[in-house]
């Protein structure tokens, strides 16, 4: 019988993973899509109302990731040294913080949701229906960071398929839910709100019932460990610095396009929305990695995690290769399709190719990102994440100063992805991030 070569090992796991980790992670956008899509049949001003409480909502929550990415490393890696117990009580411990987190938020978020609403400079006809909106997508907040770190635990398990199902039923909860309350019962925009609040708890309930079950299986506790919450803690603080600095240089970059014309920041924000939906695709394998990683080192097998991690990031900058070709033939219709504005499709049009040329780079970067969170190395992450935002910032400056075109402005968002892939490359090259056993110290 032939031997199997190592790469089709590492492929079939990697796919295993990566496939069903792209369609739950593509299901998370369908949330807001089908908001836009009922409310927008409400009116405009409803809709613009769901556009400001939707961009408060996705920062939000977009900062708190790291209940997911944390838990995974952390949970892979109990999982690869053959400790069941202490990785269901690392996934509680994730599920406890996502807890008290999301009620801080909710609070907060409900006290603030006033002021926030005006800072975003919603005008006096479109406040009153974001803050609706916020206010009520709020009370979601403890679900939807419990489900953050619930997918977390699972993937740290090795399951995504899991994630899948239930991102796909909360889905179409949603989007039932949302036709009877909007269209059935005539709550407007609120009815929207709670059909998703609604889908949101019912994810929730299905994660913690999960939990629930491996940890009367491994003889775990459901309690809190103290030890394991600030360990948990410790990582996010971490996570936080490098989600908040990805996140200031994206918006940083919205920002400078509105301010250099009405056709580029439409332009701007037609292609930004097109590599974000890309970045799904290369995030999957990503995903895979912090799985593969934290259970490989987990069970003390270095060369195991180089070998894997290095096909891994074969697959991503193949998988860049192939998106950004297609960007490339598409490029006419992409325009056509997302505008009628002849002026915004001349400003399209080039960005298109700057998103191309971006897609194998951004593989490279979104794998080396999963390799190291999978690591638990997320102390380096940070300060790499933000040495990438200050090399970032003053090209930016320095673009809205002289007034140049929206093709400059990209091109500060590739010397912002060529310094991540320096800053992370460089550490991936070495052998510091290889630390193996159940806790990465």
């Amino acid at each position: 019988m032939r031997q199997q070569r190592p790469s089709a090992a590492h492929d079939r796991e990697i796919l295993r993973l990566a496939i069903p980790a792209f369609g739950a992670l593509a299901a998370e956008p369908l949330y807001v899509l089908a908001d836009t899509a009922i409310v927008g049949h409400l009116g405009t001003l409803p809709l613009a109302g769901l556009g400001v409480a939707g961009a408060v909502l996705s920062v939000a929550f977009g900062i708190f990731n790291f209940l997911a990415y944390g838990t995974t490393s952390t949970v892979a890696r109990r999982v690869g040294a053959g400790d069941p117990k202490s990785a269901a009580e690392h996934g509680v411990a994730g599920v406890w913080l996502a807890l008290g987190l999301g009620v801080a938020l909710a609070v907060v978020g409900l006290t603030l949701s006033g002021p926030i609403v005006s800072a975003m400079g919603a005008s006096a006809r479109v406040a009153p229906y974001a803050r609706t909106y916020l206010r009520i997508s709020l009370l979601g907040a403890p679900f939807v960071l419990v489900a953050l770190a619930g997918t977390g635990y699972l993937r740290g398990l090795q399951d995504t398929r899991t994630p899948l199902v239930i991102a796909l039923a909360a889905n179409a909860a949603n989007l039932v839910l949302e036709l009877v309350l909007v269209y059935g019962i005539h709550l407007g925009i609120a009815g929207s709100a709670w059909g998703t609040v609604i889908a949101q708890i019912a994810a929730a309930v299905a994660y913690l019932a999960i939990v629930r079950r491996n940890v009367r299986a491994s003889g775990a506790s459901a309690r809190p460990v103290v030890a394991h919450l600030r360990a948990a803690g410790a990582v996010g603080a971490y996570l936080i610095v490098r989600t908040g600095s990805l996140l200031l240089a994206f918006t940083a970059a919205t920002s400078i396009a509105s301010r250099i014309g009405d056709a580029q920041v439409a332009a701007h924000q037609i292609a930004f929305q097109l590599w974000l939906l890309l970045a799904l695709c290369l995030d999957a394998i990503a995903i895979a990695g912090q799985a593969i990683v934290g259970r490989a080192l987990g069970a003390g097998n270095a060369d195991l995690t180089r070998a894997s991690s290095r096909r891994m990031l074969q697959w991503g900058v193949m998988a860049g290769l192939v998106l950004g070709l297609l960007v490339l033939a598409g490029d006419p219709l992409l325009a056509l399709v997302f505008t009628r504005d002849t002026a915004v499709r001349a400003e399209l049009r080039p960005v298109l190719v700057a998103v191309a040329l971006m897609q194998p780079l951004g593989g490279a970067v979104f794998v080396l990102d999963g390799i190291l969170i999978g690591a638990g190395d997320v102390r380096y992450l940070a300060l790499a994440m933000a040495g990438a935002t200050l090399c970032f910032v003053p090209c930016a400056l320095l673009v809205l100063a002289t007034g140049a075109g929206l093709i400059a402005l990209w091109s500060t968002l590739f010397v912002f992805m060529f310094a991540r892939l320096y800053g992370m490359g460089r550490r991936y090259r070495g052998n510091e991030w290889l630390v193996t056993g159940a806790t990465g110290t």
